[in-house]
């Protein structure tokens, strides 16, 4: 019985301690808008942006990797997708631009050397 116990009690201290490493999403209200930020597991900024009073995306919007690189930034009205979207990825960025949330242009930028170079 005293085994159980211990094994018992090791594990909830366990799950006390895992539960502590784990950054939580934070919500905060700014007049019409909640800002939100997400995390990745190990603590690190995953996203970064707005919901409107209808829990729909809102503005602009930027997600990280999981070692903190930027990996996008977006564009939402009222949880469309909207204006000019950017992804990168190591040397290379698109930029996509919507039309009443639609793809209607999509470059292709690639850095060289110090400049950057449209494909």
């Amino acid at each position: 019985m005293k085994k159980l116990i211990l094994v018992f009690t090791m594990i909830c201290t366990m799950g006390v301690v895992m539960a502590q490493e784990a950054q939580k999403n934070d919500y905060v209200l700014k007049g019409d808008l909640i800002e939100a930020t997400l995390y990745h597991d190990n603590g690190k900024v995953a996203q970064t942006g707005f919901y409107n009073l209808e829990n729909k995306l809102q503005g602009e919007w930027i997600s990280y990797d999981a070692q903190g690189n930027k990996t996008a930034v977006a564009y939402y009205n009222n949880g469309e997708k909207a204006g000019t979207w950017y992804f990168y990825q190591g040397a290379t960025m698109k930029q996509v631009t919507y039309n009443d949330a639609k793809i209607a242009e999509v470059k292709t930028w690639e850095v060289k050397d110090t400049r950057v170079v449209a494909n």
